[in-house]
């Protein structure tokens, strides 16, 4: 009989790390049934010679909780292999929710993470409180990738707390053991772990830190014991100390109780990491500090991405100089209409010198903030390179260069200013440590600011192919078995018989990243940042083919990931 999919004579890199093999791989309805010389015809066959066939990625950190609604095909992830993605990061969920509580979850949301609030108002169903129930509503979506969540920190603390759960003052006894139930019904209804935010960079849009910043201790390890119950991942967006803390003391004490909460419920726990150059030795010493922790029995996997996390600007975006005089008036304009602004010379000599202006009250290094390059598209990117010293070699003004740049490409020139992992050998180093997850993609978030959805296309042509810093067989691993391990998502991540069969069929040599590009494609017609790749032959989530060449095939064929309380 048939197989109903047989994807025939590629390089099978199969997730684990074992060295690479020309292999078939045979697909019977959403399983793979047979990896090796598959004798069976297909009824379907792709042809994988030259290319190399992996286990979809999954990517443990995006903020894809509303899009989803709105979203089938959970873009730009779809575009650069992602067959499974975790939504719920850094304690910011929609759930739980209590009546009338959807505006400050909304709103919160876009203040952490730049997702329009009215485009999240209009765009859910909001057909729940519980986060049982938002699981429900999420599984009875069409989608194309595989979903699962964290229950966040945020929304539990609104519904025990109300107002009191943005104070600085500690929960009571009584507001915990109003929480803890909360969190038990999200892991026993399917949730992957609990999810915190405890960084000064969050806050709600009147300048308070989020619900849960200044939680104690015996708060967070109440949570430790409902993942003791029911399992589950302990996920943050930590409080490490830069330059107010010197020595070290209050983001050692952090990783410490890190440590304790991952031995008390023997549970993982990960929280993002990156090299930034005010401290930039930080890094290191949280790495050590994890090591002592691991090695007193925790297990704590810092995550990080595989290069810069920089802002994007342009004139299809943000621009420096929007709060300079006149800038403010092209803000809504056509992307031709800035152009037209801008070179016709009256015009650009005024807002040229508002802007020149405005330099002088920016706190940029013009030195490290680069125009993107489109052919390729690059990120190992040289001080010379900057804008800074364009506006040198040209004898201008840092506001005429950066206008002259951004001009190019028919006004779609872009600019990233890197914040952190500001040096990648830092970020590909913390990649070569065997407790460091690739994490922190942040796919969904921060639409009009970053688009870091394209990290596993970077990875595997920057550092696998061109870089040779990482072997393909250890790559694949880090974005498949490693990420679905961590967070426990059985049966992803691996290219074996019985597995789920989600698989990437990969030109590598032809993997290019394209020029990042506005879309206005959310609720309400709201921007973000949208990006491509070539190379992806082919993408499989559960046994249908999800995208080809870059295209939505029309198959939604996506399942839920649920936690081992409610899968047994």
């Amino acid at each position: 009989m048939a197989h109903d999919l047989v994807i025939r004579g590629g390089t099978l890199v199969d997730g684990t790390g074992a060295p690479a093999t020309t292999a078939d791989v045979a697909i019977d309805g959403d399983r793979v049934v047979e990896v090796g010389r598959v004798v069976g015809s297909g009824r379907h066959e792709i042809d994988a010679d030259g290319l190399v066939v992996t286990p979809g990625f999954v990517d443990i950190h995006t903020h894809l909780d509303a899009q989803m609604s709105w979203d089938p095909i959970g873009s730009s992830s779809c575009w650069h292999g992602v067959t499974s993605v975790v939504l719920g990061n850094c304690g910011v969920t929609f759930a739980p929710v209590l009546p009338g509580g959807r505006e400050f979850l909304a709103e919160m949301m876009e203040s952490v993470e730049d997702i329009p609030a009215q485009s999240i108002l209009d765009g859910l169903s909001w057909n729940w409180e519980t986060y049982g129930e938002y699981l429900a509503d999420v599984a009875g979506l069409s989608k194309g990738v595989n979903v699962g969540g964290m229950v966040g920190h945020c929304a539990v603390r609104v519904a025990a707390m109300g107002e009191r759960s943005l104070d600085e003052d500690p929960a009571t006894a009584e507001d915990i053991a109003a929480m803890v139930p909360m969190v038990d019904e999200a892991l026993a209804a399917g949730a992957l772990g609990f999810s915190s935010s405890r960084t000064f960079l969050h806050r709600v849009p009147d300048g308070r830190y989020v619900p849960g910043t200044h939680a104690a201790e015996d708060e967070l390890l109440a949570f430790a014991d409902s993942l003791g119950r029911y399992g589950g991942i302990f996920e943050c967006a930590p409080k490490l100390g830069g330059r107010n803390d010197p020595d070290g003391v209050f983001t050692r004490d952090e990783i410490r109780m890190y440590g304790e909460i991952s031995r008390r419920a023997g549970c993982p726990v990960t929280f993002g990491l990156t090299q930034v150059d005010i401290v930039p030795d930080m890094h290191l010493r949280v790495l050590d500090y994890v090591a002592t922790e691991n090695a007193d029995g925790a297990r704590i996997r810092p995550q990080t991405t595989s290069r810069q996390i920089g802002i994007l600007f342009g004139l299809s975006g943000r621009t420096p100089f929007d709060r300079a005089d006149g800038w403010d008036q092209l803000a809504d304009l056509p992307l031709a209409d800035k152009v037209a602004r801008l070179t016709e010379p009256s015009s650009r000599a005024a807002l040229v010198a508002a802007a020149d202006a405005r330099v002088e009250h920016l706190p940029l290094d013009w030195f490290a903030f680069y125009p993107l390059p489109n052919d390729p598209v690059r990120h190992d990117l040289a001080r010379e390179e900057s804008v800074a010293a364009e506006a040198e070699r040209r004898g201008a003004t840092i506001a005429e260069a950066w206008v002259d740049l951004a001009l190019e490409l028919d006004g779609r020139r872009l600019f990233t200013l890197p914040f952190l992992n500001q040096r990648m050998e830092s970020a590909i180093e913390m990649l070569e440590r065997p407790e460091v997850v690739m994490g922190l993609a942040d796919a969904g978030a921060h639409a009009k600011q970053i688009m870091d959805a394209s990290q596993p296309t970077f990875f595997l042509s920057h550092w696998v192919r061109d870089r040779g810093r990482v072997t393909i067989e250890e790559g694949v691993r880090r974005m498949t078995s490693d990420t679905a391990d961590l967070f426990g998502i059985a049966g992803r991540g691996r290219l074996e018989p019985g597995a789920c069969a989600d698989v990437n069929v990969i030109d590598l040599e032809g993997l290019r990243l394209h020029y990042p590009e506005m879309a206005h494609d959310f609720p309400g017609g709201a921007g973000r940042w949208i990006q491509r790749a070539d190379g992806y032959e082919a993408t499989i989530v559960n046994g249908e083919v999800f995208m080809e060449d870059g295209e939505h095939t029309g198959a939604l064929a996506g399942q839920m990931l649920l936690g081992s309380a409610a899968t047994g």
